[in-house]
């Protein structure tokens, strides 16, 4: 356990230097952008370290391996962020447990979310997942609604009681004309963000950027980096 705290700390001092350098090279302050540290796969024993490490918001993507764990560590201060395809039959278990759902894409999924956040009495965050490989009334090939859904769909979760509208989230893409070009990508993105602003000033989150590609969501204008296999290492291959 020592040697994996000590692998975790390193990894993670390593993230925050490059958020630190990719911050003050785009001239922006550290404390704009926020690192969420993607656990998925990973044991309840890793969300403990870091949360002892300073930690205090991670994400998972699948219901089955997130509820437990969350459960395991609902003594610790930590926010939990659902990044995955949410089908409307896990929405009651994720609202369980995750503060925020960054991957809100159809309106199904809203009116699911809503019911189950009022019945458990809670509010949970919802991010519009942008897919920016789709036409302009498609999803995307990972989820995610074409940039001409957002503002309906944004309506729809700011009008649900038992959501806030937090803002937007995008993965980037595989194919189509950002493909390969993640700078150009997130900063369509904050194009988006600015144009949602507009109409829900509040819904000021932009999450965007990953292990490999934190530095240029930073350099965008990102407020939240998702980092998983910086912090944690490697993900062994299922099956």
């Amino acid at each position: 356990m020592a040697d994996r705290r000590g692998e975790l700390a390193a990894n993670l001092a390593k993230v925050e230097e490059r958020i630190a350098a990719a911050c003050a090279a785009a001239g922006r302050k550290r404390e704009e952008v926020t690192l969420i540290v993607v656990t998925k796969t990973y044991p309840a024993s890793d969300v403990r370290i870091l949360a002892e490490l300073g930690v205090r918001q991670v994400a998972e993507n699948k219901d089955q391996d997130a509820a437990p764990k969350a459960a395991d560590c609902s003594d610790l201060p930590l926010q939990w962020h659902f990044v995955g395809q949410l089908q409307t039959n896990k929405v009651r278990s994720v609202v369980g447990y995750a503060d925020v759902v960054q991957s809100v894409d159809r309106a199904r999924l809203v009116t699911a979310l809503s019911k189950e956040a009022v019945r458990a009495g809670r509010e949970v965050g919802c991010l519009i997942q942008v897919a920016l490989d789709a036409g302009l009334s498609e999803r995307g090939e990972r989820g995610g609604v074409a940039p001409g859904g957002i503002g309906e769909l944004a309506a729809l979760v700011a009008g649900s009681p038992g959501l806030r509208l937090a803002g937007l989230m995008t993965v980037a893409p595989l194919t189509g004309e950002y493909a390969g070009r993640q700078r150009a990508a997130f900063g369509r993105l904050m194009d988006l963000s600015t144009d949602l602003r507009r109409v829900h000033p509040a819904a000021n989150m932009v999450s965007a950027g990953m292990s490999a590609d934190l530095e240029e969501a930073v350099a965008a204008g990102a407020t939240h980096v998702r980092v998983g296999t910086s912090v944690l290492g490697v993900r062994p291959r299922l099956g």
